[in-house]
């Protein structure tokens, strides 16, 4: 299966609930609380790497809730992925441990070892029982833990669990890596009478093209994902088989699809945690849309905050493929433009290459005939279009014109091959100097073989 985005099939239901503020803390029953323990590098990294941030994340159900989760379909699978699978296939979970700074991928037995070492840990501190806790990690590759600091680490966190909105900005913070702000998110709604919460946090800048299953496993969802960490938290009382429809779903059309580099990292990892608090009764068949149509939102609106924060990133490009024969070739269209290094090189220059996008619409999967694609711009989300190209040739529109089209800092890149009714969206970025700094890496320095 490939990634649809339905921006249009939303918006009837995007009047069933508005934005408030707390993220995962919003929701009734849970807390959260972020430190540091010294598991990043003092002062030699980059980005949130760079000093004492912090990097341990503690979120905690008060009782104990429904799970789902998605996870990166990464051939090369990182130990608190494998660790998240395994304890979250019962449909239940009540905590969540998050360490930035090491990834605890390619790490072997002994990265195994630790990942279930944490969620022990976490179980013995709330009186939980280890299946209970859910584990995720982000950062270098290949480098071990420094359990000694996760251990102190985790018998500190408990005691500063909290409620707060400073807690949850606590813990937005000690996920990221090259991420330069906390991404946060929460709202509000009906679920059978009652009111209904629903919140995020996320992390994500580089290594950033996800493709998540719910086990890891592919075919999952098309391509090959820093790493992304996205933790979701609810109120609402929802069956786990109905929470992992609900989630997959809205993954499908947010986190993958998004890019900033092509990459998909080890660890990617979303989990949405539903306690039941809010006591609303069977959800009806229109409960269910309203649910999907808030967390279609949540993860949307996270994903997009990844992409603005991408490692060097200036420019957002909605790109819309329509008119391809299937939905899968219009996916792989999309990526091909969405990851061609000069269309995202042209980007960064505000320059409108069609060029440089039909030829990657060429080479791609996708059929693609000559005379029948146009390519054109528009505002984000705004119907009226300014076309480069019709029926493969270029149209009359000035240079200048196409110049302040691809100018603002987020544009929607509109593609219609006119052969069906395949379209797909993908939230994509620009290529910068910025990045190529950022990531080409320091010969001085032997731990940046581990990424």
């Amino acid at each position: 299966m490939g990634f649809l985005s339905f921006p249009d099939a939303t918006l009837p239901e995007m009047k069933s609930f508005h934005s408030i503020d707390g993220s995962i803390v919003a929701p009734q029953g849970f807390l959260t609380a972020g430190l540091f323990c010294d598991v990043k590098r003092l002062g030699t990294g980059k980005g949130s790497n760079k000093g004492q941030k912090r990097d341990l994340a503690v979120i905690v159900s008060e009782v104990p809730a429904t799970a789902a989760g998605m996870f990166t379909t990464n051939q090369i699978c990182a130990a608190p992925v494998k660790v998240c699978v395994e304890h979250i296939a019962d449909g239940k979970a009540q905590a969540v441990v998050i360490n930035s700074g090491n990834a605890n991928a390619c790490t072997g037995p002994r990265g195994l070892k630790d990942a279930r070492e944490m969620a022990a840990l976490l179980a013995e501190e709330l009186l939980l029982q280890p299946e209970d806790v859910l584990v995720g990690s982000t950062g270098r590759i290949g480098l071990e833990l420094p359990m000694p600091n996760i251990r102190a680490g985790i018998r500190q966190i408990v005691k500063e669990l909290d409620d707060a909105p400073t807690a949850t900005h606590h813990a937005a913070e000690a996920i990221m890596t090259s991420d330069t702000r906390p991404k946060e998110i929460a709202v509000e709604f009906k679920l059978g009478g009652q009111t209904v919460r629903l919140g995020g946090i996320a992390k994500g800048a580089g290594m950033i093209q996800p493709g998540m299953s719910p086990t890891g496993a592919r075919p999952a969802s098309m391509p090959l994902h820093a790493t992304m960490l996205a933790y979701l938290t609810t109120d609402a009382k929802i069956p786990a088989g109905a929470l992992r429809k609900c989630l997959r779903k809205a993954v499908a059309s947010s986190f993958n699809c998004i890019t900033v580099d092509g990459d998909m990292s080890t660890n990617d990892t979303v989990l949405l945690l539903a306690n039941g608090l809010a006591n609303n009764g069977k959800l009806s068949a229109k409960d269910l849309k309203t649910f999907q149509a808030a967390l279609n939102h949540v993860c949307l609106e996270l994903s997009k905050m990844m992409v603005r924060d991408g490692e060097g990133v200036t420019r957002l490009v909605t790109v819309r493929v329509r008119g391809a024969k299937t939905q899968k070739e219009a996916d792989a269209a999309a990526r091909a433009v969405g990851n061609s290094a000069l269309v995202k090189t042209s980007w960064n220059g505000g320059d409108p290459n069609w060029g440089r996008i039909i030829d990657a619409l060429g080479y791609s999967p996708a059929k693609v005939v000559e005379e029948k694609v146009d390519i054109a711009y528009s505002a984000p989300e705004v119907k009226k279009l300014t076309y480069s190209l019709k029926k493969g040739r270029p149209t009359r529109t000035s240079f200048e014109t196409l110049c302040a089209a691809v100018a603002p800092t987020e544009f929607d890149l509109h593609i219609n091959l006119n052969l069906g009714k395949g379209q797909a969206t993908l939230y994509a970025a620009d290529l910068t100097e910025e990045y190529v700094d950022f990531n080409k890496g320091d010969i001085s320095d032997p731990a940046s073989l581990g990424g």
